[in-house]
């Protein structure tokens, strides 16, 4: 098969070994990551989203208050039933602790599983712009070992010009 659209024999979308394919792949990263997500982990994103909010620390005040209030006899002492220091509150206190510090690393779990598959797919990108920049600079008739020469040549000047000491300005990529 022949990459030229007006050859004889040429099929759009067929790749180089003969196989059809309808084009270019491409994946969103909040697709693959949405079709990963099981109902547990929306689950703990929905608690982890609601413990950064203020109305978590509003409900805790009031829950608090009320808990204190009741079992400091300010109701009468038929209401009391965790009596200073009071033991239970502090119980359910660490378990909440002990609960929502899992929510927050099972989110952050799936966050880094989530920036690994962004980082995949930015390579893919990558190597994708790369390979169709060769193809169109050959077609050009540019030397890719020289476009290479150029494009590694402005990558340590940049370098050097990211240190403020150094005087060195950073170079455009239409210089010579």
């Amino acid at each position: 098969m022949t990459a030229d659209p007006e050859a004889p024999g040429f099929r759009r979308g067929s790749a180089p070994d003969g196989s059809h394919r309808r084009g270019p792949r491409l994946r969103h990263e909040q697709l693959v990551s949405a079709r990963m997500r099981t109902s547990q982990d929306r689950f703990a994103d929905a608690i982890t989203a609601f413990a950064g909010t203020m109305g978590f620390v509003y409900v805790h005040t009031v829950w608090f208050a009320v808990w204190i209030a009741l079992n400091l006899s300010l109701f009468g002492p038929a209401a009391v039933f965790d009596p200073y220091p009071f033991g239970l509150l502090t119980m359910i206190v660490s378990l909440e602790a002990i609960f929502l510090s899992t929510f927050v690393m099972v989110s952050q779990n799936r966050q880094a599983a989530r920036e690994n598959i962004r980082a995949d797919l930015v390579f893919e990108t990558n190597v994708r712009a790369e390979v169709w920049a060769v193809h169109m600079g050959k077609a050009l008739g540019l030397d890719p070992e020289q476009v290479e020469w150029h494009v590694q040549e402005i990558l340590r000047q940049s370098r050097r010009a990211m240190d403020p000491e150094s005087g060195v300005e950073p170079v455009t990529p239409e210089a010579e």
